[in-house]
C-alpha cells in the first residue's frame, strides 16, 4: 500500500491556486465534475476510447473569462484502455497538473486494485485502503467489516441444498464487467433449474457460480444511503446523510411491469430477469426511520476507523433493503462515491440541500471538502 505520508508529500508540492479534480469517465463522473466546477475547480476526466463522446463532446465545458457557462468537463484524456492511466508518464502528467483523484466503481473494476494500492501515486480523495473491501470474497471484504461493526446484513446460506425460502444468488455477470448475474430461487430445485438456464445463456459461469454468495431475500424497498464523512469538521457532526437513491434494473423492471399471466408466457431466455443497473431515482425516508439510518452510518464509520485506519474519508454508500418491520439490512457497501448520485446532479440531494442550505450533491459535497482543505491548508487530511 502506498504510504499516506508519500501522498501527503505529493499534495504539499501542488499549486493550490490551480487544483484540478479528476475521475474515471464513467459511473458518477458527471456528478463529480459538476460539483467540482460549482466550487470553482477545473476538471479532467480519464476516458476509454469509444466511450468518450459523452464527456468530450456533449458535456464539454465552455468558460468565458474563466467562468463556467456551459457543461462541466474541462479536459478529457482518452486511452485505449483505462489501465494506461497507471503509466508513469500519465501519473506524472496528473501530478504536474495538480490532480486530486475521486475514485469510483469503474476505476476499481477496470484497473487492478493491486496496482491502485501500490503503484498509483496520485492523491486520492477518499480511502485508498478501503477500495478492496468492496470485492466480495476478499478476506476482509465489506461483509467482514459489517460483522465487526455489528451491522445487519442478510443471512448467508452456505449450501444451496439448504435453500428453504426465497434467496438471492449473488455473482458476477459473465459478459458485462460491471454488472451482476444475480438470480433468485426459493428451493434447491429452482436454484438448479435457473443456474442451468443462465449457464446455457452465457449469463454466468461455472466458476462464478461456485463462488457465489447466497443470501436470504429481504422483501421490501431498496434504499441506497448516500453518506459523507468529513475529517475536517470540528464544530458540527462529521457524518452527513446527503440523500437516498434507488435503481432501475433491466430486465427486472421490465418484468415487474408485466401482468402475471403475461410473465408466465415468457420463453426460457426471457423468463429469468437480469439485474443490470441502467438508471437511478431519488427518494426520501420516513423521518421516524432516520435515526436508524444515522446509526448504520455511525457504526460503519467507527468500524472503518478501527480496522482500516484512518477510516472512511468523504462519500460512501450503504445499500440497504427494509423488511416489513422496518428493519434495515445492508446488502452492499460502496466505500467511495455511489453509483446513483447523478440523479442529484445540479439539483442536489434532499437532505444535503437542507443541511447546507443550497444545492449539494455527493459530487459538490466532495468538492466543498476539497475547497475547505485548500483554504485551511489541510489537503493531507483528506487524501490517501
Amino acid at each position: 500500500m502506498i504510504k499516506k505520508e508519500l501522498i501527503a508529500g505529493k499534495v504539499a508540492d501542488y499549486d493550490l491556486e490551480d487544483i484540478r479534480v479528476g475521475s474515471v469517465a464513467s459511473h458518477s463522473a458527471l456528478d463529480v465534475a459538476d460539483g467540482a466546477v460549482e466550487e470553482g475547480f477545473k476538471t479532467v476526466l480519464f476516458c476509454q476510447k469509444g466511450r468518450e463522446k459523452t464527456y468530450s463532446k456533449y458535456f464539454k465545458a465552455k468558460r468565458e473569462k474563466g467562468k463556467i457557462v456551459r457543461g462541466m468537463v474541462d479536459e478529457c484524456v482518452v486511452y485505449d484502455r483505462f489501465e494506461r492511466m497507471l503509466e508513469k508518464k500519465e501519473q506524472d502528467r496528473m501530478l504536474s497538473s495538480n490532480v486530486l483523484f475521486i475514485p469510483n466503481r469503474s476505476f476499481t473494476s477496470y484497473v487492478s486494485i493491486d496496482r491502485i494500492e501500490n503503484e498509483f501515486a496520485v492523491p486520492i480523495v477518499g480511502s485508498r485502503n478501503m477500495l478492496r473491501s468492496e470485492e466480495r470474497g476478499e478476506k476482509q471484504d465489506y461483509y467482514w467489516l459489517l460483522e465487526k461493526a455489528g451491522l445487519p446484513f442478510p443471512e448467508k446460506i452456505e449450501d444451496p441444498k439448504d435453500i428453504d425460502a426465497l434467496v438471492v444468488v449473488k455473482l458476477h455477470h459473465a459478459k458485462k464487467k460491471l454488472e451482476r448475474g444475480f438470480f433468485t430461487a426459493a428451493s434447491y430445485d429452482e436454484y438448479k433449474e435457473k443456474s442451468k438456464s443462465l449457464l446455457k445463456q452465457g449469463v454466468i459461469t461455472e466458476e462464478s457460480l461456485l463462488g457465489a454468495r447466497i443470501e436470504r431475500y429481504v422483501i421490501g424497498p431498496v434504499f441506497n444511503l448516500d453518506f459523507f464523512y468529513s475529517p475536517l469538521e470540528e464544530d458540527m457532526e462529521k457524518l452527513e446523510l446527503l440523500g437516498v437513491d434507488w435503481r432501475f434494473e433491466s430486465s427486472l423492471d421490465g418484468h415487474v411491469r408485466l401482468p402475471a399471466a403475461q410473465q408466465l408466457t415468457l420463453n426460457e431466455n426471457q423468463r429469468i430477469p437480469e439485474y443490470t443497473v441502467c438508471g437511478h431515482n431519488s427518494s426520501t425516508i420516513r423521518e421516524s426511520l432516520l435515526e436508524k439510518v444515522f446509526e448504520l452510518g455511525e457504526k460503519y464509520v467507527k468500524a472503518t476507523q478501527e480496522h482500516y485506519k484512518p477510516g472512511i474519508i468523504g462519500p460512501f454508500c450503504l445499500q440497504t433493503c427494509v423488511d416489513k418491520d422496518t428493519n434495515f439490512f445492508i446488502y452492499d457497501v460502496a466505500p467511495r462515491v455511489g453509483g446513483g448520485t447523478n440523479v442529484h446532479m445540479a439539483v442536489g440531494h434532499p437532505y444535503g440541500n437542507a443541511l447546507w442550505r443550497g444545492r449539494v450533491s455527493s459530487g459538490r459535497r466532495t468538492a466543498m471538502e476539497i475547497r475547505r482543505a485548500v483554504e485551511e491548508d489541510r489537503l493531507a487530511e483528506i487524501v490517501t
